[in-house]
């Protein structure tokens, strides 16, 4: 049996909560993909089909850790453990930011989101666009060692992420004459990329706060004091 991180809350793997929060996740996943490939709409058959939408590349992250997470609390593979914690990193603040710009954009525009035609049922909405952040973040703060990401490889890991989906909405937008999300049509070209850029540094953010919340739940002051710090560092690295 994998032994547990003297730095866990919750033992993990096992096949006792663990087992049970990762099949939970995976259910919900597994539902809103259900919901995604019955719902017909023209992006369904444009090209890069659901997939233009970082919401659903967010959730097929999602569902990648939780499957390695299910999988390591069967076997209790340390090796599968670690894959699902090096998977954590980037899904985890993803999801973050995924669930931050939806409801901050619907808050002041929902149609700059979806189009009106289009818009969701409360209980689809909240699994494609809350859930996922949430059974992420419990799996973190509970189940999961300390990240040890330092703030130059979170600000990097989540420029490259925003770009490559920047580069990816082009490429579509070459196929298709349109973007997936409202806003883009709105913006012009140096708009979209000051909203690419700002979508990186709120993920960095999103890091920042999940690492500062571990120390600050499982009573680590150190994490806690490292988090704070790393904005400071990441400005002392550009001046």
């Amino acid at each position: 049996m994998a032994p547990r991180h003297p730095l866990q809350r919750i033992a993990s793997p096992s096949r006792q909560i663990s087992i049970l929060l990762h099949l939970g996740g995976i259910l919900s996943f597994i539902a809103s993909f259900r919901f995604l490939f019955g719902w017909e709409t023209p992006m369904s058959a444009a090209f890069g089909g659901h997939f233009q939408f970082l919401t659903i590349i967010g959730l097929t992250l999602a569902l990648c850790t939780y499957v390695v997470g299910f999988l390591a609390d069967v076997t209790l593979s340390s090796r599968l453990f670690k894959l699902k914690n090096v998977l954590s990193v980037c899904s985890t603040p993803l999801e973050v930011l995924i669930s931050i710009l939806y409801w901050g954009l619907c808050a002041i525009d929902k149609s700059l989101v979806f189009p009106p035609e289009f818009q969701l049922d409360f209980l689809p909405d909240f699994g494609f666009h809350a859930a996922p952040a949430l059974f992420l973040t419990i799996d973190l703060l509970l189940l999961s060692p300390p990240w040890t990401i330092r703030g130059y490889s979170a600000l990097a890991l989540s420029e490259c992420l925003a770009f490559l989906y920047w580069f990816w909405v082009e490429y579509c937008f070459y196929h298709n004459g349109w973007y997936p999300y409202p806003i883009f049509d709105i913006l012009s070209t140096w708009q979209r990329a000051i909203l690419f850029t700002f979508s990186a540094s709120l993920m960095t953010g999103s890091t920042i706060l999940l690492k500062w919340t571990y120390g600050r739940i499982n009573g680590i002051e150190k994490f806690e004091k490292e988090a704070v710090a790393i904005p400071s560092g990441i400005r002392a690295k550009n001046e």
